[in-house]
């Protein structure tokens, strides 16, 4: 007999990637719980986001990250806790930790993550010390004994493909496009789906238990060049290619206002120094996701410029 799938709880869940993982662990089976801090609130649009999640059988929990009460209240009916909270309250989550610690029924816990992975980029300020939140997390997640997935995930499709690569253009190409460094450096493009997807498939897997499960769709790595390449195939147009060096895109994250300076950080750790692609997983310390779950049916990159034309 098939072990019952566990209970899971996430918190940030009307969030950007936070709805697609409550969407997941719904249609994956889970009971599943979302916490928030007004279940029945005035914004039509966040009113509707929460009529699909009961639509779907989720359980709407009254709660607040900062109300501690609440929140041990709500961790102790999890058995899992998904953290999809935004950039802000990152450090925050410390909250959580102690929740967990406190409650002392959890068996996995995901802290906010699905970028790079913090404990091995070289990623240049000011988003270092940004990413240096996430890892407070993780070494208090593991001071406090709690059993941990950190999902990596590379660039979310939603962020990174409708520019076709260009982090900081508004659309598509129009003439010319602009590539950080050599535009051969492989990166990863992952629909917010397919995220949550692989991400909730983690959550009663003993195999990605204290590791990092890195979620890379061998169809989804590709270099800028390669994804302007395709885009040129599907549009049937050239575009002049725009390479900016390495010590001029340095100098533009210097010199740039928040947060351009950041997401310019993170793309020359991604377009630059190959961060989400050019290392071997470190079997002691990570799992691949696509191994794990290979029969997962996942947007391809191809599939997804589609959508633009």
């Amino acid at each position: 007999m098939a072990s019952e799938k566990s209970k899971i709880l996430v918190v940030g869940g009307t969030g950007y990637l936070g709805r697609h993982v409550v969407a997941a662990s719904a249609r994956l089976g889970h009971p599943t719980s979302a916490l928030v801090r007004d279940t029945a609130p005035s914004d039509p649009a966040k009113a509707a986001l929460l009529k699909t999640f009961q639509d779907a059988g989720v359980t709407l929990l009254k709660g607040d990250l900062y109300d501690q009460a609440s929140l041990v209240s709500a961790v102790k009916g999890a058995d899992v806790v998904i953290s999809v909270l935004g950039s802000m309250q990152i450090a925050d989550q410390s909250r959580l930790v102690d929740a967990i610690k406190e409650a002392g029924n959890v068996k996995r816990f995901f802290p906010s993550e699905f970028g790079l992975d913090v404990d091995r980029t070289g990623i240049v300020e000011p988003a270092k010390s940004i990413l240096g939140a996430k890892v407070g997390i993780r070494r208090a997640t593991e001071a406090a004994g709690i059993p941990y997935t950190y999902a990596v995930a590379g660039f979310f499709a939603g962020f990174a493909l409708p520019n076709i690569g260009q982090l900081l253009a508004p659309g598509p190409p129009a003439d010319k496009a602009v590539v950080l460094g050599d535009g051969d450096t492989k990166a990863v493009f992952v629909e917010e789906g397919d995220i949550a997807t692989y991400t909730v498939l983690a959550a009663d897997d003993p195999r990605a238990e204290n590791k990092v499960l890195y979620i890379k769709p061998p169809a989804n790595t590709l270099s800028h060049n390669e994804l302007l390449s395709l885009w040129e195939k599907k549009t049937g147009k050239t575009f002049r290619r725009e390479y900016v060096p390495e010590e001029a895109v340095l100098k533009q994250i210097q010199e740039s206002p928040f947060p351009l300076n950041i997401i310019l950080a993170i793309g020359h750790a991604a377009f630059v120094r190959g961060e989400q692609t050019g290392f071997e997983i470190d079997p002691a310390k990570g799992v691949d996701a696509s191994e794990l779950y290979p029969d997962v049916k996942y947007t391809t990159v191809d599939e997804y410029l589609n959508r633009f034309l």
